[in-house]
């Protein structure tokens, strides 16, 4: 058979068999071979595009491979997020959302100070109002309880925007936000978002739903500075988060979403916007049954709760700086807080500062500057310093301090807390006390004979001073000679009385009693009073007229010792700390401690009374009702103090001039005009302004009355009559606070307060230490040096 032959043979055979195809199968059907086959016969694993279909029909996939891809595709995703969960682990806590800060309060329980690097202090849930923390899932996640942790719908809606470039939509869950503020950043990724889902998922499952609103709670930020609902409640209504209502609970929730609207309330401006979000935010509390529809209309009716400007209250200028730091220091001393911890913040400190008396004191302050001082144009009213202290002589709470111009000008030692200014002649009243108290030894070998105001010692200057063995003491500047203790001038007192020595500020007889007293008897008596041993300065015999330099506190404090009927309380700053809501032990006011009977205490009374009657401290008699206090100047006018009480208050005040680098203390005179500045002048003047302030509207109380003791021992002997010579005791021998004081003639006594005379030698005065506390276990040094011819500083007006 030829090869043409061949090729019609064959294809007759596929003729027929295309026909017989046909007849069984149909017109246009392939054998089913063919539809699992290629072109080269071998069978193929996915039949896409589809081989036996033509057109459209080719692309168009079958059912089964439909239902297949979506198998695949669910059970892929299922894997992927399981893989994901299995994997991702709950970072650890980003270290910026615990940083809290330290709240100070003042004693009527406003605001006083937040300090710390966030402004931020977290808060039990238990603290938070059950309605106000309902406007929180009523506005953001009302299935909050029921739900696990994510809403599909709100991830994928907050996933569209994303993906459009758009910003992050409201629909994360409370427990998404929770995890957003506190494990991770604040970017605004896919993957970030991602991630806070898988975490959300085992937070939800590890932390109880109250663990979770509550650090949702404290881990937000509000606006105006304020993280978390407790600073929150504080910047915009200035309350702690216990007594919001649940219209202003609904204006806090506004404000997670929208801070930069809502942080400016108060403004009239913004209201239509901000009171917009806090209607919803009710309507979202009445559509989900927190809020009845009469409820709702009651606090629409009652209208917008507007927030109250904003404040400074966490500023540290002025006072509020070493307000503070007292506190700090208080806390620290009665507690296990370490300063470490502290500085981590989370406390609640609630102090016994009064705001009006802090206020008062500040402004009596600036009015005695303003009306003496010009250090722009006077060179001698430069680096001039106040300190004061208030307190409460019934318990001890400090109410009031001035402790500088304030941290904001640079005045970062506290004035009112620092060691290192001599206290001068109002020392002299724990002479006194220890006299009264256990009597003085007049005779060598004797007991103590007893000692009354009425004792009389010389008061002449220049006289030598004997020690209870009948020696005379030797000169500290001059081995070889002996002590004599100078007055101010070289008037013949003769013999006084201690009432008349403490009036007129004579020092002879003051420290001739303090040797026959006892430099023991003497200390016992001033710490028992409240002064710290560390501050006192024994070693030479002016000891007893004010060498020691204890802070302005300690004095107020030790006053008002004399003040309680010698009932003695340790200055206290802090009467509650907590801690998270917890409060912490150890911050009960002190109890008080009998310190001398009250006959001692009410007799030195009576006796300062006299100064401020007839005596050196006549200008604070303008005070209208009964007070006791005592001037003191020191060596060369380097201080100056008055310290004041009456059954209510007790203040002290103290003035000196700072020299330059480690210089010490430099003489006060010129200041203000003055030739010579003593404590009567401008300390008697702020003393005066802040006391008729603080004392305005309190009842008029009386002081007890002295209990009779009689004429008491006399020193040597010494006769009964008043001597002749005794100077007069006009009021008007005193300067005027208010106006430069001429240099006194030798009349009235004019450097009374000053150690060794006008003209005597001076020895080094200490300069004020910042570094001590001032306060019960603290740290205040001697900060004193010894005065060389032993007569100590001088006390006067």
């Amino acid at each position: 058979m030829t090869r043409a032959e061949m090729r019609r043979a064959a294809q007759t055979a596929n003729r027929r068999s295309s026909r017989t195809t046909t007849e069984r199968h149909g017109p246009g059907v392939r054998p089913a071979a063919s539809s699992r086959r290629g072109t080269s016969g071998e069978r193929r694993l996915i039949d896409y595009p589809r081989a036996d279909r033509r057109g459209l029909g080719r692309w168009l996939p079958s059912w089964k491979q439909v239902l297949t891809v979506l198998m695949l595709l669910v059970g892929g995703t299922f894997g992927a997020v399981g893989f994901a969960y299995a994997t991702v682990s709950v970072p650890s806590v980003n270290p910026s959302t615990q940083l809290q800060n330290n709240v100070f309060y003042w004693s009527d329980g406003s605001q006083m100070a937040s300090v710390g690097q966030v402004n931020r202090q977290n808060v039990s849930l238990s603290q938070v109002p059950s309605d106000v923390q309902w406007d929180f899932l009523a506005a953001e996640n009302a299935s909050f309880y029921t739900d696990p942790g994510v809403d599909p719908q709100g991830i994928l809606r907050a996933l569209y925007h994303m993906a459009e470039g758009g910003q992050v939509q409201s629909g994360s869950t409370i427990t998404q936000q929770f995890v957003k503020n506190t494990y991770l950043s604040q970017d605004q990724t896919l993957s970030r978002k991602f991630k806070e889902i898988m975490i959300s998922l085992k937070i939800g499952a590890k932390l109880s739903k109250q663990q979770i609103l509550q650090g949702y709670l404290n881990s937000n930020y509000y606006g105006r500075g304020a993280y978390g609902i407790e600073a929150a409640a504080q910047a915009y209504y200035h309350l702690p988060v216990e007594r919001l209502n649940v219209s202003q609970g609904a204006f806090l929730a506004a404000t997670v979403n929208e801070p930069s609207v809502m942080m400016n309330a108060d403004d009239p401006q913004a209201r239509p916007q901000a009171t917009a979000r806090w209607k919803y935010v009710l309507n979202r509390m009445a559509a989900i049954g927190k809020l009845s529809p009469t409820q709702e209309q009651r606090y629409l009716r009652a209208g917008f709760p507007v927030p109250k400007p904003m404040s400074r209250s966490g500023s540290m200028s002025g006072q509020v700086g070493y307000l503070v730091q007292i506190a700090e220091q208080y806390v620290e001393q009665h507690s296990s807080i370490s300063d470490q911890q502290l500085n981590q913040g989370g406390y609640q400190i609630h102090t016994t500062f009064d705001r009006h008396q802090v206020s008062e004191l500040s402004a009596s302050v600036a009015r005695m500057r303003g009306q003496h001082l010009d250090p722009r144009h006077r060179p001698a009213d430069r680096n001039v310093q106040v300190g004061a202290a208030s307190v409460d002589p019934a318990t001890g709470a400090i109410v009031a301090l001035y402790g500088g111009d304030g941290w904001n000008k640079g005045h970062y030692s506290d004035n009112a807390n620092s060691s290192g200014v001599p206290v001068g002649s109002t020392f002299k009243p724990f002479d006194l006390a220890a006299a009264l108290d256990h009597g003085a030894v007049l005779s060598p070998g004797q007991p103590p004979s007893p000692i009354t105001p009425e004792s009389r010692f010389d008061g002449d200057n220049g006289i030598e001073i004997k020690n209870q063995q009948g020696q005379y003491l030797p000169d500290g500047s001059d081995p070889t000679g002996l002590l004599h203790q100078q007055n101010d001038v070289s008037t013949k007192w003769g013999y006084i009385t201690l009432r008349k020595a403490m009036e007129q500020s004579v020092n002879t007889p003051y420290v001739q009693l303090g040797e026959y007293v006892g430099y023991d008897t003497v200390e016992n008596e001033a710490l028992a009073a409240g002064l710290l041993r560390s501050s006192l300065q024994y070693d030479t015999a002016g000891f007893y007229i004010g060498t020691s330099t204890p802070s302005a506190i300690r004095m107020a404090d030790a006053y008002g010792t004399f003040a309680a009927d010698g009932v003695h309380h340790e200055p206290y700053s802090v009467t509650e700390v907590l801690d998270g809501g917890r409060q912490l032990p150890g911050f009960t006011p002190p109890a008080g401690t009998r310190a001398m009977p009250a006959s001692t205490a009410d007799t030195v009374t009576d006796v300062l009374r006299d100064v401020v009657e007839h005596g050196t401290g006549t200008n604070a008699s303008a005070l209208g009702r009964p007070a006791a206090g005592k001037t003191g100047t020191t060596d060369d006018y380097k201080s100056a103090w008055f310290i004041g009480y009456t059954p209510q208050l007790s203040t002290a005040v103290t003035m000196f001039k700072e020299g330059s680098g480690n210089s010490g203390l430099r003489s006060m005179s010129g200041v203000g005009g003055y030739s010579k500045v003593f404590g009567a002048d401008m300390p008697t003047q702020v003393w005066l302004g802040y006391m008729s302030a603080a004392l305005q509207g309190r009842p008029v109380t009386s002081f007890p009355p002295a209990p009779p003791l009689g004429q008491g021992a006399n020193e040597n002997g010494a006769p009964s009559a008043t001597p002749s010579a005794s100077p007069a005791e006009s009021p008007s021998s005193t300067p005027s606070p208010t106006t430069p004081a001429p240099s006194p003639s030798p009349s009235v006594t004019p450097c009374s307060d000053i150690p060794g005379g006008c003209t005597s030698p001076t020895a080094p005065t200490p300069s004020p230490s910042p570094t001590g506390p001032g306060l019960t276990g603290g740290l205040l040094g001697p900060g004193g040096g010894k005065q060389g011819n032993g007569g100590g500083p001088s006390p006067h007006r």
